[in-house]
């Protein structure tokens, strides 16, 4: 329940600290079990959080989904949250482009190509980048 407090945790995730934990592997199930059941710990809801918290921070659907691939978060799961039509990745991109470089697209290839990296690094797709840094 301490972890559960922080924050929100995948199931996954609480298997792997509880297993560091030297917690019997029946004990740990049984525990993951009665806590979904409760609906004290949900993927989906873990994606979600996760999701929201990510954008705020300026990362890209890519970047996401491998984070939540990692922490065992089921593919369907990631589809859902992360392909959501309310979320506008496309301004997203812009936005992250504009806070670090300024609003001035970008006319240098050197700075283009600097500009397009950072995004990447970001987890943005190559057709969010392109409309983020001016291509058409």
């Amino acid at each position: 329940m301490n972890c559960l407090a922080r924050r929100e945790h995948s199931i996954a995730e609480l298997r792997t600290k509880l297993a560091a934990r030297d917690y019997k592997p029946e004990d740990i199930e049984t525990t993951l079990k009665t806590l979904a059941a409760e609906g004290l710990v949900s993927d989906e809801r873990f994606a979600e959080s996760f999701v929201a918290a990510r954008m705020r921070k300026g990362q890209g659907p890519v970047r996401i989904r491998m984070e939540l691939k990692k922490r065992g978060v089921a593919a369907e799961t990631i589809r859902l949250h992360v392909n959501d039509s309310a979320l506008d990745w496309h301004t997203l991109a812009r936005e992250v482009r504009s806070k670090k470089f300024g609003t001035a697209k970008p006319f240098e290839f050197t700075e283009k190509a600097r500009q397009m990296r950072f995004l990447e690094y970001r987890g943005f797709t190559g057709e969010q980048i392109s409309q983020a840094v001016g291509e058409d």
